[in-house]
């Protein structure tokens, strides 16, 4: 591919899953994302200067989860957060207490991107693990008003569990219906367990056929899903890798193998 690739919300009424017929096989909504770099504003700031993100950039899709890996700065939740927006998904965030950090180019990217669809947009979610807990407040909030949405994630009320334990809730109930979602490094509060749980989760509702997962994580329990396709980011290309390929994968298992020769190693 190119642009230094190798290789290859609820729904109206709130149905439930159904498998998809869409080219490409099931789960598959889109297809694939590439980037008019053309009309950027500027090539100097983030995330613009990142190599990568040119014209030649185009990113396909070949499954129902895919995820974004890499390390922190290569843009990997940026495109992800572009990409949701372009997709016309509702981002939530927390208001803004001070400017001193606001990048507005940023949020811009989505601007510059194409997204080539199966069989049209449909409807998903973003999540962001920084900002779960106002919206779990804001969701348990509509619940007391109308207790019937609570269905839709997960049938509990979620800022009455463990911070861990509300977002197994939420994933399980939200993830049930059909569209495609955003989901940005969803093992930030989660236990190695809690990982494997949602791990298991991931592989259940993919083979359902209804949802398309785009996650951006530094977790190798997640990436070790069977069939996932795993995108490598770095700041001057984007690559297919395999599970054992992935920098997060070697270097756990060299420290899990021999902590005390692995940090030697380090030191030295």
């Amino acid at each position: 591919m190119a642009g230094g690739q190798r290789g290859p919300g609820p729904s109206a009424g709130g149905s439930p899953p159904t498998r998809l017929s869409a080219t490409g096989g099931p789960g598959l909504w889109l297809r694939a994302v590439s980037v008019d770099a053309d009309g950027f504003p500027r090539r100097d700031c983030y995330p613009y200067d990142l190599p990568w993100l040119g014209d030649a950039c185009r990113l396909e899709f070949r499954g129902s989860v895919t995820f974004f890996v890499g390390e922190n700065g290569a843009g990997k939740s940026t495109l992800l957060e572009a990409i949701a927006r372009r997709g016309g998904t509702h981002l939530w965030h927390r208001s803004k207490k001070h400017i001193a950090h606001h990048n507005p180019h940023e949020t811009a990217l989505a601007d510059y991107l194409r997204l080539e669809w199966a069989t049209g947009s449909v409807v998903g979610g973003f999540f962001s693990a920084e900002t779960f807990r106002d919206r779990a407040d804001f969701l348990d909030d509509v619940s007391l008003v109308d207790p019937g949405q609570m269905k839709y994630f997960g049938g509990r009320t979620l800022t009455d569990q463990s911070h861990g334990e509300g977002l197994l809730t939420y994933f399980g109930g939200r993830y049930r219906y059909r569209g495609i979602y955003y989901i940005d490094e969803p093992e930030s509060a989660l236990s190695p367990r809690s990982q494997v749980a949602f791990l298991r989760l991931l592989s259940e509702y993919s083979a359902g056929g209804h949802a398309q997962f785009l996650i951006a994580t530094h977790s190798p329990i997640l990436m070790a899903l069977p069939e996932a396709q795993i995108l490598l980011f770095s700041r001057d290309e984007v690559g297919e890798v395999t599970y054992r390929e992935t920098d997060h994968y070697r270097l756990y298992r060299e420290f899990v193998l021999d902590p005390e020769a692995f940090l030697e190693r380090s030191e030295n």
